[in-house]
């Protein structure tokens, strides 16, 4: 969990054996391996180990200086710290955003889709239909849920109709 990992959905970054010294554990690795928490929010490092090495020792106070850094820079510009949103590839390198927050299916909250005619409904509910497939077969289930939701709010809203 090195370079090339940018998740910044991980919170907490838990290393094992942080005293032992090596390829993994080296200074570098250390502050590589800790900076996979650095784009959550609320993330955290946690470094297991019986004594404190001079690698350890090296990446808490590289951690604590580019963080006043950042501080001093925020502080200085008015930026208030934000959970980031990053695209993430599946294994077919096909994109998609990360949200931290559930979105609902938005067809309760619409005030227009109570004045639809039912005819009006069904072709919604079709189009939410084929948006649903169109992203499963896209491999992005997320987004095929949300339209799975949005097909079954509007099929309930049908019902009370007819």
């Amino acid at each position: 969990m090195r370079e090339g990992l940018d998740l910044p959905q991980v919170s907490l970054v838990a290393i094992l054996d942080a005293d032992k010294e090596g390829f993994l554990r080296s200074a570098r690795s250390l502050t590589q391996t800790a900076g996979r928490a650095a784009r959550n929010i609320d993330g955290r490092v946690i470094m297991y180990a019986d004594t404190v090495t001079e690698s350890m020792r090296v990446t808490i106070e590289e951690t604590e200086r580019r963080r006043k850094k950042q501080m001093e820079y925020n502080i200085a510009n008015g930026i208030e710290p934000r959970q980031t949103e990053k695209k993430l590839r599946n294994v077919l390198g096909r994109e998609r955003i990360y949200e931290s927050e559930n979105v609902d299916s938005g067809v309760i909250s619409d005030p227009l889709i109570s004045l639809m005619k039912p005819e009006q409904i069904k072709e919604a509910m079709n189009s939410a239909r084929m948006e649903m497939e169109k992203a499963a077969a896209d491999l992005d289930f997320i987004q095929a849920a949300k339209f799975r939701d949005q097909m079954n709010a509007l099929r309930k809203l049908l019902e009370k109709k007819i």
